[in-house]
This record gives structure tokens, C-alpha cells and sequence, in this order.
């Protein structure tokens, strides 16, 4: 199967992109890992025919807003994201109505609509420089509440945050991080920002997937206990086979990011199919809200 996927790569002039939340199996046959924002970027910056984007719905829509030009992917269209779908246009659209003077900044995590609707997007990577670049002295931050917190911590401006949240993150609790913590007392703590902001409290380091691959090295540690999305692991492990990862809780694991497989792989590359657009409009202002991320950052 992974010959056939290979073989239909070249002739199709494909390019495969795994989020660092996919399966190894997944993750090992991609030409690119990253974070959603990072994979995006290498779909605009290559010259593929095809995007095959191994994430969810609101990445593989990302790629499109950024290269419309290509025909983007996604193996299996029910994989979504909770936190996205907590928040629509039209709720971003009344809170910019009852504060006015507002900027309204949206994690990437978003449907293409919500970010057509914002002012500028942000990454869990990027979000405390850009809030604090913005001349507004009040941000509505949409979707996720919890890095909406973690982000109030770094800037005296007002943030009013939308109720949503990552549910696999959400469910760890302080209980939990302070067992792994007392099974483990010599290993170093690193946490998603979308994590609870006692979980934050509890943590050696908060970083993005992107930060955790950037800095892992940098930790003396032999040990790290990793709270976020299990995917995380494969990752870390091939950066610094050296080091034990150990996984926070059973918990974290995205059952939206396990729906891609080899099988839905191939089958997408053998139908090219099912394909993902946004309509033109939308996607012109979802792209200009990412393009002042980008140069913001």
C-alpha cells in the first residue's frame, strides 16, 4: 500500500502533509509534518499539483485559502474539529457588534467563515506577539477560551474570550498532571497552550507543537511528560530518540485527527477526491485576516 501511495505521489505531482497529531504511520509516509500553519505554508510554497493534507477540515481549508490555485485534499471529510465548530460567523459578528472598538482575533483553529469575519488570525505559536502588536486596547479572542487566558497572562490589553475550547485538552485535569508528576517527580512538564489555566500553572513550559519541536533539545532532561495530543510523541522521539516521552494522560487523543489512514490515503489519491474549496469571497477575506497575521509576525 505504501509502494502504491509513492507511485500514485510521483505520477500525480502530489505533495502529502500530516499534522504532528497523525498517526506514525500517517506521519511517516507524509513529505511534511507540522503544525496546521506550518503545512499551509509549504502547500503555498511548492509547486505540487495536488495537496493531500492528512489533519482536519479547517486546515485542508487553510491550504486552499492560501494556494486556491491547487486542488487540496482531505481523506476523510468528517474529520473536524469541535473547537471550530464552537464558534460561527455570525456569533463573532455579534460580539464585534457590542464592543465596537474591538479587534477580533481568531485562532487558526477556525472554520474559513470565522476567520472571514475576524480582523486577524493567530496561532497558539504567535498569538502573544501579535495581540500585544495590535493597536486595539480590547481583543475578542475566538474560539478557545483556554489560550485566550493563557495569552491575558502576557499583555495588559483586555481580552473578552469566546466560550469554546479544544475538548481533548480541556479534559485534563490538575489532578491528573499532579499524579504523572508524582509517578515521574525528575521529569520536566511541557503543556499546549490549550490546556486549563491550572494546568499552565502546573507546567515546567507551554508551548505549541511548532515551540515543542523548535525547543525539545534545549531540555536537559532525560524525562518529559507531554500534555497534549499523543500524535505529539512520534514526533518528539525521531527530534530526540534519547529522551523518554511520557504522555500526560490517555486522554489526549483527537479522534478527528485518527480518522486518516493509509487506506483513506490512497483511496484520495487514486479518486482525487474528496476535494475541499471555500467559496471566493469568503476565502479572500479569511486570506487577508492571515495575511496580517503573517506580516505581524
Amino acid at each position: 500500500m505504501i509502494k502504491e501511495i509513492e507511485k500514485l505521489k510521483k505520477q500525480k505531482k502530489a505533495i502529502i502533509l500530516a499534522h504532528n497529531y497523525q498517526k506514525p504511520e500517517v506521519q511517516d509516509i507524509a513529505d511534511f509534518t507540522g503544525d496546521s500553519l506550518e503545512l499551509s505554508r509549504i502547500a503555498a510554497d511548492n509547486d505540487a499539483d495536488l495537496i493531500l493534507f492528512c489533519g482536519v477540515h479547517f486546515m485542508a481549508e487553510s491550504a486552499y485559502i492560501l494556494s486556491p490555485q491547487k486542488k487540496v485534499i482531505l481523506p476523510d471529510l468528517s474529520a473536524g474539529c469541535p473547537m471550530a465548530d464552537m464558534a460561527e460567523a455570525v456569533d463573532v459578528l455579534n460580539m464585534k457588534e457590542k464592543n465596537p472598538d474591538a479587534a477580533v482575533v481568531t485562532y487558526i483553529n477556525s472554520s474559513a467563515e470565522v476567520k472571514a469575519a475576524s480582523d486577524i488570525c493567530v496561532t497558539s505559536a504567535n498569538a502573544v506577539t501579535i495581540v500585544n502588536k495590535l493597536q486595539n486596547d480590547t481583543v475578542l479572542f475566538i474560539p478557545d477560551k483556554n489560550l485566550a487566558n493563557y495569552v491575558q497572562r502576557f499583555t495588559s490589553k483586555k481580552i473578552i474570550p469566546w466560550k469554546g475550547f479544544c475538548p481533548t485538552h480541556d479534559r485534563f485535569t490538575k489532578e491528573e498532571l499532579i499524579a504523572i508528576k508524582q509517578k515521574y517527580p525528575e521529569a520536566y512538564v511541557i503543556v499546549h497552550p490549550e490546556c486549563r489555566p491550572e494546568i499552565i500553572d502546573l507546567a515546567d513550559n507551554v508551548w505549541s507543537t511548532g515551540q515543542m519541536v523548535k525547543n525539545i533539545n534545549t531540555i536537559p532532561h532525560k524525562q518529559i511528560i507531554v500534555g497534549t495530543e499523543e500524535g505529539m510523541l512520534h514526533k518528539l522521539k525521531k527530534i530526540a530518540p534519547e529522551k523518554e516521552f511520557i504522555l500526560a494522560s490517555k486522554g489526549f487523543m483527537c479522534p478527528n485527527m485518527k480518522k486518516i489512514t493509509l487506506e483513506k490515503i490512497l483511496k484520495a489519491l487514486q479518486d482525487e477526491q474528496p476535494i475541499v474549496t471555500v467559496k471566493e469571497d469568503t476565502r479572500i477575506k479569511a486570506f487577508m485576516a492571515l495575511q496580517k497575521m503573517l506580516e505581524l509576525s
